[in-house]
């Protein structure tokens, strides 16, 4: 078992569960581990299709020189996923909540430094977090569940796709509904560059873009993308500024090009119009439109996994709390949905 990884049990999840009579509330039947069984033989044991994850972290995010406040989105959200209603289309038995990965002392340790002495070990620590979700992804995946990760920076893509990979025992695709390629130099890991390093060391295969912002990519990065045949992308500008090509006929090219073989669905939320995250932005996609992609790419058999990164709510500012914590919720419930 993963030295970071804090198991839920009842006495974690009961207090936030808002019960209401005449109600049954996802949280309510959601399964859940013992501390003192291995994992790998409860996985195993467990008839969930699902396994929630927390990572609360935003680490690889200082490493990108980015805003902090990733850490915050698993505490936010996991209240709103586990007061879903839970009837024939949302059913929490068909999720097992793990728990979330720890690591405040890497956090600590991180806040005590300045300048490029911070950026350069958040970049350092950034490469222990890999390790860490890589193996726990692949145990996962390896026991024939589908994560559903929630909560640090976009630096996470990488060890969720070379857990899969390594699962499966095949290089994987990739779908990720973004403003950025995080296809950016590999200079160290941080947030920015997961899916390059995924690509470079043979655990990404074809990787779709969907809504790049042509405002917030550079020159050196779109020659990059248009030289490799097995990554395309579309732009938010050709689809919602300019109109050169159909969001329904993009959506369809974009899982058909991932659907082929394992697959994984990553969402950073920094591509939804007015989101508290990392690099929030006045111009984006419509929640709606990101929950009907959730939904049309998890009818695919292949799908791998969900993970959903980048939302940083400020602590204690209940709108962005609610804003984000209800859009996460919706996303978790599409990707679940009958």
């Amino acid at each position: 078992m993963t030295s970071n990884l804090v198991i839920y049990d009842l006495k974690t999840i009961t207090p936030l569960i808002s019960s209401r009579k005449g109600e049954q509330k996802l949280g309510e039947h959601i399964q859940l581990l013992h501390t003192d069984e291995p994992l790998e033989a409860q996985l195993n044991a467990s008839d969930a299709k699902y396994v929630l994850l927390g990572i609360p972290e935003d680490i690889g995010i200082i490493g990108n020189l980015g805003k902090v406040g990733a850490r915050n989105a698993w505490d936010t959200a996991l209240p709103f996923i586990l007061n879903i209603q839970n009837n024939k289309q949302t059913k929490g038995s068909k999720i097992l909540l793990l728990g979330h990965l720890d690591f405040q002392k890497e956090l600590k340790k991180i806040a005590s430094l300045e300048g490029e002495e911070k950026v350069d070990e958040a970049r350092k620590i950034t490469s222990v977090i890999d390790k860490e979700i890589t193996n726990l992804i692949r145990i996962l995946v390896s026991s024939g569940k589908k994560p559903i990760v929630i909560g640090g920076g976009h630096n996470n893509s990488y060890g969720m796709i070379k857990g899969t990979s390594l699962a499966t025992g095949n290089a994987i695709n990739c779908l990720n509904v973004d403003a950025h390629s995080d296809f950016r130099k590999r200079e160290g890991r941080h947030s920015g560059n997961g899916f390059s390093y995924a690509y470079h060391e043979g655990f990404l295969d074809n990787y779709f873009i969907f809504g790049l912002h042509e405002n917030y990519t550079s020159k050196k990065v779109f020659k990059t993308l248009l030289k490799k045949e097995n990554i395309h992308f579309n732009t938010f500008e050709e689809l919602f500024i300019r109109k050169e090509k159909g969001f329904d006929f993009e959506l369809k090219e974009a899982i058909d090009f991932v659907k082929t073989k394992k697959f994984g669905l990553e969402i950073d939320m920094d591509a939804i119009e007015g989101m508290p995250s990392s690099a929030m932005s006045s111009s984006g996609l419509h929640l709606n439109t990101v929950r009907e992609i959730v939904f049309k790419a998890k009818k695919s058999k292949n799908i791998s996994y969900l993970h959903i990164a980048e939302a940083a709510p400020e602590v204690g500012n209940e709108r962005e709390e609610m804003m984000v914590g209800k859009a996460i919720a919706y996303l978790v419930s599409d990707f679940i949905r009958k």
